[in-house]
């Protein structure tokens, strides 16, 4: 699936989940495993599993299921591994906490 289509279907899924402050990060030139990192927050841990949950169903639904999911039962954040994407759905602690953002908005060096 190209990025532009999974990139479409995991914000349309974000959107209709009522997720709040979605970014989707261009990390192409500053990580080897992703193109995108696309953040979102829940509004809590119910919200965010659900949420999780839904982007899941959507790819499978698509017939490109995710290759992973790292969630708990109660869960601050979910990450899901889409290979050109990765998809951080926080409660609005756990985004404040980490940071991701802040993380990947640094410059690679050049040489």
């Amino acid at each position: 699936m190209e990025i532009k289509q999974v990139e479409k279907i995991v914000v349309k899924s974000l959107e209709d989940s009522k997720a709040l402050d979605i970014q989707v990060l261009d990390v192409t030139n500053k990580c080897s495993f992703t193109d995108r990192m696309i953040v979102a927050t829940g509004t809590s841990t119910t919200h965010v599993k659900s949420t999780g949950n839904f982007i899941v169903k959507a790819f499978k639904d698509a017939g490109e299921p995710p290759l992973g999911v790292e969630s708990s039962q109660d869960p601050e954040w979910v990450l899901i591994d889409l290979g050109v994407a990765v998809v951080h759905v926080m409660t609005e602690g756990s985004r404040a906490k980490y940071q991701l953002e802040k993380l990947w908005s640094f410059e690679p060096e050049r040489n």
